[in-house]
């Protein structure tokens, strides 16, 4: 019997990998989704449905039509300076649009998997665990955090998803990552300048749908870290996307946070502590220098 899984942000980077890996399996899995505008996914065989997922009364209708027994919520706004100056659009879709899934989950006894950020930490420590104690500094960190909070008040059944920095590639997408951007950069000859103090895991977005489907086939619930297992600079992180592509490393220039006046806080160091994902999902993810090997085979 199929599993019904419902996918809010359908369109966007994560949204389609999971559409990708669920419909490998269709004789499992029923795959519904929701987003604004177009569905980008080019792929027709799963349900879709352009939707502002930020209309209370919209989403009830429609997900009681569904009764999905797992929503992954992937849709959120990330821009994290685009948040800082808009602030109810963010409060509306990072927060309300969570609240509003949890009462219909309870309702309908869904599972809600749920996409949250190492934004809800300050930075001082890094190598964080699910348990250590979250300071976000900006106020897309601070959104992400009371996402959370609202999921640990209820009686549904969730999971937390914690992720950093995700990079990969879909169809027709809105938005570049840093391993895009960096790439096609330095493929135009252009120099680019990146932070050198501040440290990030960054997360290959296939993993990230992995863990979204594994959670769904444990019915795992909690908060579970998703990331690389090795921490670096962002200016690491572009050097080795260079080396992985084989391109100019002279054209990355180091430059210090401070320079850049960046309208949001940014987290100094980040990473995660992958204990707990390598032991209760099974699922133990490997450097970035290696993911990145396995994305320039899928860009082939």
């Amino acid at each position: 019997m199929q599993t019904k899984v419902l996918i809010t942000g359908s369109n966007g980077l994560l949204g389609q990998s999971l559409i990708e890996l669920l419909l490998k399996d269709k004789e499992n899995y029923k795959v519904f989704g929701f987003s604004k505008g177009e569905n980008r996914s080019g792929r027709t065989d799963f349900e879709y449905l352009n939707i502002d997922i930020a209309n209370k009364d919209v989403l009830f209708d429609e997900i009681l039509k569904i009764q999905p027994e797992f929503i992954i919520h992937t849709a959120a706004m990330t821009n994290v300076d685009a948040c800082e100056n808009d602030k109810k659009g963010c409060y509306d879709l990072n927060v309300n649009a969570v609240q509003h899934l949890s009462v219909i989950c309870l309702q309908i006894k869904a599972h809600l998997i749920h996409i949250s950020t190492d934004f809800i930490f300050d930075g001082k420590k890094g190598d964080y665990s699910e348990t250590d104690a979250p300071n976000p500094l900006s106020y897309y960190g601070k959104t992400k955090l009371l996402s959370e909070k609202i999921l640990e008040k209820t009686s549904i059944n969730f999971t937390i998803l914690r992720t950093i920095l995700v990079y990969g590639l879909v169809k027709k997408m809105r938005r570049s990552n840093i391993v895009l951007w960096v790439k096609e950069s330095l493929e135009k000859n252009k120099e680019i300048t990146i932070v050198d103090d501040q440290f990030r895991a960054p997360t290959y977005v296939e993993d990230l749908a992995m863990a979204c489907k594994i959670a769904i086939d444990k019915k795992a619930t909690g908060i579970f870290n998703v990331s690389s297992n090795q921490l670096l600079s962002i200016f690491e992180i572009a050097l080795e996307i260079a080396a992985a592509f084989e391109l100019n490393t002279s054209l990355i220039r180091p430059i210090s946070t401070a320079t850049l006046n960046q309208v949001a806080e940014r987290p100094k160091t980040t990473g995660f502590d992958l204990t707990k994902t390598n032991q209760v999902l099974g699922f133990y993810p490997k450097t970035f220098k290696e993911d990145l090997q396995r994305f320039k085979l899928k860009l082939k």
